[in-house]
């Protein structure tokens, strides 16, 4: 039985949480339909990892034991999101077919990179 990615726009969700875990649910599917081989192996794998650690670190972050604590894991939830953008970059050029899911997954993590900005601008005021 094959699992259809979910589409992360299908509706916007206001919870982080649940919004970083749909999210990386979306990447993992993702990932399950690129055809194996020497480099989309290497790729995906780099994928995974950044995908899916944006939602961990938004839940140690929402368990902060301080402000500074928070911050540095909201700034390490944008990177990840960031670095998730360069990898979806990287396997839909080498996996053209791939553009419209790549495309779609894409603008989902540029969001959350903006809003991970944005809550940390916020938190940059006293």
């Amino acid at each position: 039985m094959t699992r259809k990615c979910p589409n992360p726009n299908d509706q916007k969700l206001y919870d982080l949480e649940d919004r970083t875990a749909i999210f990386r649910e979306s990447i993992i599917y993702f990932a399950k339909t690129i055809p194996q081989n020497l480099i989309n192996n290497s790729l995906i794998n780099q994928l995974i990892r950044s995908g899916t650690s944006i939602g961990a670190n938004y839940m140690e972050a929402d368990a902060a034991a301080s402000k500074k604590d928070f911050k540095h894991k909201i700034s390490i939830c944008r990177k990840e999101a960031k670095e998730t953008m360069h990898w979806l970059r990287m396997i839909v050029k080498a996996n053209p077919e791939k553009t419209n899911e790549g495309r779609t997954l894409w603008k989902e993590a540029k969001e959350l990179a903006l809003i991970f900005s944005a809550i940390l601008n916020t938190k940059k005021q006293p």
